[in-house]
């Protein structure tokens, strides 16, 4: 009786290590999504004088956003993977922030890619989380479209 257990014991921790630590099935469906680096610049300045004197500043340079957009994606588009390996990608997705416009001007610039290099999708937005939301509506819409073999043929390269 007592090998038997010995024996039952290793066989449970092993079933269960193979279940937690294999990708599941629904994991592997999902989209795999490349966000392309991201450099955002800005510059703002000023100018002013009076009585013959003037001065003024600028200041500004780039302020890179693909960690953000990255972080983006995990909250408003939980049905993909973001990956990091552009060749393992079915999706690229490219956001660009225009620093320096005011409120009214669209600044968030996005363009989704399928795994051909199509476009897509294409757009622009007040904020970045629009944009994120814009271009997860267009990965959707599109692997729905393709369907499951798509996604087969894209976990091949």
């Amino acid at each position: 009786m007592r090998d038997r257990k010995m024996i039952v014991v290793p066989g449970v921790i092993l079933l269960v290590g193979l279940l937690y630590g294999a990708p599941s099935a629904q994991e592997d469906s999902k989209p795999r999504v490349y966000i392309e680096q991201s450099d955002s610049w800005e510059v703002t300045g000023g100018l002013g004088g009076t009585k013959g004197a003037i001065g003024g500043g600028s200041q500004g340079g780039a302020r890179p956003q693909t960690a953000e957009v990255i972080k983006t994606f995990g909250k408003r588009c939980p049905f993909v993977i973001v990956t990091m390996r552009k060749e393992r990608a079915d999706y690229v997705v490219l956001l660009q922030h225009e620093g320096g416009k005011d409120v009214i001007k669209k600044d968030n610039k996005f363009a989704v890619f399928d795994d051909e290099g199509d476009a897509i999708a294409s757009g622009s937005t007040r904020n970045l989380g629009n944009a994120v939301k814009d271009a997860c509506v267009a990965i959707s819409r599109d692997a729905r479209e393709k369907g499951p073999a798509h996604k087969a043929v894209g976990q091949s390269r």
